[in-house]
Formats: structure tokens, C-alpha cells, sequence
């Protein structure tokens, strides 16, 4: 989904060195996003992308409120009603050998255009969607945004190859430790 590639558009090391980074700011990460978004435009400039991170920003404030069971500030939905009224695009049907695709052109050719496609799909699955799906990775060094679409809605992690597991061995060391810890007479 869009909005979430982008929220996660600030990438914290999983494995919990402490290490983040902005891809909004790595050229190469960005041409290869707009690509796969099918945005055909070239990369923001300084302003441009000071506006991305600040409906990022804004988007993620939304989500941390959702996760916590509140409503998003009218502020919120008003900043992002005003950067949805900078769209629109072009949607046409494409072909590609049996599979039938959906491609975007924005009228403009202009950020504020893919800002708007952006928080379209934002809004898209706030209305459409269950707002209360949307998680936050339980690993306290990942903090990826998802949507959770199992169907008992237990989802914690990401991914539970990676966050899942490593999760589930830092609880067993932990709780090796503190058996390690205990005097022997309470083993």
C-alpha cells in the first residue's frame, strides 16, 4: 500500500542498534520508490521535501492516535484534507501479458500531486478500512507500521520471521538469565 511504504519511509534497524535513516533523503531509495509507485516525476527539491517529511510526519501522528484507540485532532484532518486537495491524477487501465493494472499519472507532474496520491490512500483506508487494524511493530526497535489483516486481528509484529523472532529469543534469554539469577533453592 502506498501509505504505509511511505510511513515507513524512516527505517529504524529492527535488530536494535539504534541506527535510522531517513530514505526520503537517499536519491537512489527514492527514485526506486517512485518507480514501483509509478510516479513519474524527478526528486524533490529542498522544499518538496520538506513537505513529504511533514505529511509523513503528519501521517504518523494520525496513526500513533489510532493506535491508541483515539480520534485523529481536527487539525490533523484538516492538514491532511488540505494536502488532498492538491491532487488529482490520471487512472488508467493497463495491460500486461494476463494481468490488468491500475497506473497513476499526476495531471501536474508536480509533488504536491503525489502528496495528495499519497494521503489518498491514507484517508482511502481510513474510510474503506478498519483504522483500528493499523499496529505498530511490538519490537520496541523496529516501529514499522502495519495494517493488520489477520482475521483474529492478533498480528504483533512486522514480520514474524524477523521481529517475531528475534522477540521470541531475547524473552528466552531473558528468562534464562533470571533463572541463571535465582538462588538454587527456587529453580
Amino acid at each position: 500500500m502506498l501509505w504505509d511504504d511511505f510511513l515507513n519511509s524512516v527505517h529504524h534497524d529492527w535488530r536494535g542498534d539504534g541506527a535510522v535513516e531517513d530514505r526520503l533523503d537517499d536519491p537512489d531509495w527514492l527514485r526506486k520508490w517512485l518507480k514501483q509507485q509509478q510516479f513519474d516525476l524527478g526528486l524533490p527539491n529542498s522544499n518538496e521535501l520538506s513537505n513529504l517529511k511533514q505529511l509523513r510526519e503528519l501521517m504518523h501522528r494520525i496513526v500513533m492516535v489510532l493506535v491508541s484507540a483515539v480520534s485523529p485532532s481536527a487539525e490533523d484532518i484538516q492538514a491532511l484534507n488540505k494536502v488532498l486537495a492538491d491532487g488529482p491524477v490520471i487512472r488508467q487501465i493497463a495491460t500486461t501479458d494476463v494481468h490488468y493494472r491500475v497506473t497513476l499519472s499526476p495531471t501536474g507532474h508536480q509533488w504536491p500531486n503525489v502528496m495528495a496520491e499519497i494521503a489518498a490512500s491514507f484517508a482511502q483506508m481510513l474510510a474503506d478500512g478498519e483504522p483500528s487494524r493499523i499496529r505498530i511493530c511490538d519490537n520496541p526497535n523496529c516501529l514499522w507500521v502495519y495494517y493488520d489483516d489477520t482475521r483474529n486481528r492478533s498480528k504483533r509484529y512486522c514480520d514474524d520471521k524477523m521481529c517475531g523472532n528475534l522477540m521470541k529469543v531475547r524473552r528466552f534469554r531473558a528468562r534464562k538469565k533470571a533463572e541463571a539469577a535465582m538462588p538454587p533453592s527456587e529453580h
